[in-house]
């Protein structure tokens, strides 16, 4: 699937499932939004994802 100029909001993406499913959606093209309540766990999901 190419999501090349879409963007996704994961809520919950810092871990578990909702990184799982950020992840899959940023090697498909898309743009990702990193949405979770730990600052620290959102950075490195972030670093996971780029």
């Amino acid at each position: 699937m190419d999501l090349q100029g879409k963007v996704a909001v994961v809520t919950g993406s810092g871990r578990g499932l909702g990184l799982a499913y950020a992840q899959a959606l940023a090697a498909a093209g898309a743009a990702v939004v990193v949405n979770d309540v730990d600052e620290d766990t959102v950075d490195a999901a972030v670093a996971s994802i780029t």
